[in-house]
């Protein structure tokens, strides 16, 4: 398969941009603090992962419309990561080495989450 460098990199930048946006700009403390509580989480999650669900679409939107459904996948996907996250890293704080492999395996996934996203969309420039 030959993927051509350019659009991949722009692609790529797109995704780098919506999890940047949606992960720490558009992120309100109710979404990090109630997506990591033991009751009530799933409204915060679901916004939160709703924001990036928006972003992946609109992504798709622009590159390739059939590919659409990529921003529901995006939904599904970067909640139950960001779920497992809450869930490791409930009680840690930032002293704590563990809580650190817990955020960098959840920013990790989702970026190798978008990586497939790219790969899906790229070969429709």
């Amino acid at each position: 398969m030959h993927i051509p460098l350019q659009p991949l990199v722009l692609v790529y930048l797109a995704f780098v941009a919506k999890q940047l946006l949606a992960d720490f700009f558009l992120q309100s403390g109710w979404m990090v603090f109630g997506k990591k509580a033991e009751a009530g989480w799933l409204a915060p999650l679901l916004v939160h992962a709703a924001i990036h669900a928006l972003g992946t679409f609109l992504i798709a939107l622009a590159i390739a419309p059939a590919l659409w459904w990529l921003g529901l996948v995006d939904l599904v996907v970067h909640a139950a990561i960001d779920r497992a996250k809450a869930v490791w890293s409930r009680g840690l704080d930032v002293s704590n080495g563990a809580f650190w492999w817990a955020f960098g395996s959840d920013q990790a996934a989702h970026q190798l989450t978008h990586f497939v996203f790219v790969l899906a969309l790229v070969p429709k420039v």
